[in-house]
């Protein structure tokens, strides 16, 4: 597919250049012109094979997701999954991005890092924001004191 928008593209530019050379030839003024329309040609081809290449790449695209598993993707680090109605040592460890064991220091630390990207003064969502401390909370009640 990509070597016909290719042969395409080489075809519209042998085209706009053999005009370009034929109408110099018979007008002496198009000379100054023909910057103007040959840029204006190219725009034409660029736009053309733009348009092909956009329209075959759904075909690559869906070709691509079809040979590459659904499972290949899904190892991130990142954790999948909403909110537990009831907050665990579990989940306010993930919230925090720490060990549920961690000690006092950590906690704070780490909350503290996570709200001054998430506060909802600065763009922040309330709700997450509530769920941080609510994480903060639930492992300094349950943790052990910090160095």
């Amino acid at each position: 597919m990509a070597v016909k928008i290719l042969q395409k593209s080489c075809v519209s530019f042998a085209i706009l250049f053999l005009i370009v050379q034929i109408a110099s030839v018979f007008d002496h003024n198009f000379k100054m012109s023909s910057g103007v329309i040959l840029a204006g040609l190219a725009l034409a081809a660029i736009g053309y094979g733009g348009r092909a290449l956009m329209r075959s790449s759904k075909i690559i695209g869906d070709t691509l997701s079809k040979s590459i598993p659904s499972s290949a993707f899904s190892n991130n680090k990142y954790y999948r999954g909403g909110f537990e109605p009831k907050m665990t040592r579990r989940e306010a460890g993930l919230i925090l991005g720490i060990s549920p064991s961690a000690n006092k220091n950590k906690v704070r630390e780490s909350h503290k890092r996570i709200m001054l990207l998430n506060h909802p003064d600065r763009g922040g969502s309330p709700y997450i924001a509530a769920k941080i401390n609510e994480a903060k909370d639930y492992l300094d009640k349950n943790s052990r004191s910090g160095q």
